[in-house]
């Protein structure tokens, strides 16, 4: 079965850390830049960060940057989203993504266009 699962969502308190895995299974994710999404309740999906295929080229939204990081390790097919300093703003259930950018191994997008697997999402709620 060809899917993305997302791990490592929890309730934390503002100013905590966490770190969310995006585990690949059924393909490589090779040549698939990675991106993460959240979405709060009543809110539009934000994309937050993503990574290119080689892990050369990152883009953080401007309401993580700073605080967000992701990376990649291809060998093990997992992206990893370590986050610092939550806020209570943070809380939202956030997504992994998939996008085949096959020949750009520099490109990724923190927008949904392209997305060929999607994850079935992680709660994360930031709250004392």
């Amino acid at each position: 079965q060809l899917q993305l699962v997302e791990s490592g969502g929890a309730l934390v308190q503002p100013g905590g850390s966490l770190t969310l895995s995006c585990a690949a299974s059924g393909f490589s994710i090779n040549n698939y830049a990675i991106a993460w999404f959240r979405q709060a309740p009543g809110k539009e999906r934000e994309g937050v960060s993503c990574i290119s295929s080689n892990g050369g080229g990152t883009d953080y939204a401007d309401s993580v940057k700073g605080r967000f990081t992701i990376s990649r390790d291809n060998a093990k097919n997992t992206v990893t989203l370590q986050i610092h300093s939550l806020k209570v703003e943070d809380t939202a259930i956030y997504y992994c993504a998939a996008s085949d950018r096959r020949g750009r191994p520099l490109y990724c997008s923190r927008y949904a266009w392209g997305i060929k697997y999607w994850g079935q999402g992680t709660q994360v709620t930031v709250s004392s």
